[in-house]
């Protein structure tokens, strides 16, 4: 991925906070509901955008259809005085896939699959876990969708996304791509491959 000044400009959303969040379970595709605290950063981050777009009806709207993220969007149009449901999905936005390790924290992983565990902490780049998919494969699926976008998009994902779009455009090292801090309370703004949290 190259960035130029003709690439639409990215705000890129995490989608707020879930109570597997809070209590540090392995999430990937398992449908949780936000809370009240993700209603309340969604609301955060919509206000954000609210403050500092003059024509918000302008941008492409897309979001992983999970849950908590059409949620997400939605809190974050309403703010924006928009129509909450007239977004689009894509299923390539979808979180990492985790497979058995879904629902899990990382003590439970570690004790109930050792084997898989080690070697997911070995390479989480590379490593798959059981039915699951590995930081690699999101990276295809991630950089597809984002070289077809073709106007200005506010965008909400998850946290493995951010990772990735961020660690691919700043060609960083597949190490410290998968350890990346993905704020719920915050805005990503990727411009021309230049990234600023707002």
């Amino acid at each position: 991925m190259s960035g130029s000044d003709l690439t639409p400009v990215l705000y890129f959303i995490r989608h707020g906070q879930t109570d597997w969040n809070a209590q540090g379970r392995m999430q990937g595709q398992s449908d949780i509901a936000l809370n009240d605290t993700g209603r309340a950063q969604a609301l955060r981050n919509g206000n954000t955008l609210a403050a500092l777009l003059e024509t918000p009806q302008n941008f492409d709207f897309v979001a992983s259809p999970m849950g908590r993220t059409v949620e997400t969007m939605e809190i974050v149009r309403t703010t924006l005085g928009l129509e909450p449901s007239r977004f689009r999905t894509d299923k390539r936005l979808l979180e990492i896939r985790f497979g058995r390790f879904e629902g899990l924290t990382f003590d439970e992983m570690a004790e109930q699959m050792p084997q898989a565990h080690a070697l997911r902490e070995k390479d989480k780049w590379l490593n798959r876990p059981p039915e699951g998919e590995s930081y690699s494969d999101l990276a295809a699926r991630i950089e597809e969708w984002y070289l077809e976008l073709d106007r200005d998009t506010i965008c909400v994902s998850h946290s493995g996304v951010s990772r990735v779009l961020r660690g691919v455009l700043l060609k960083l090292p597949p190490a410290e791509i998968v350890v990346l801090e993905v704020p719920q309370d915050k805005v990503l703004k990727i411009k021309a491959g230049e990234i600023t949290w707002l």
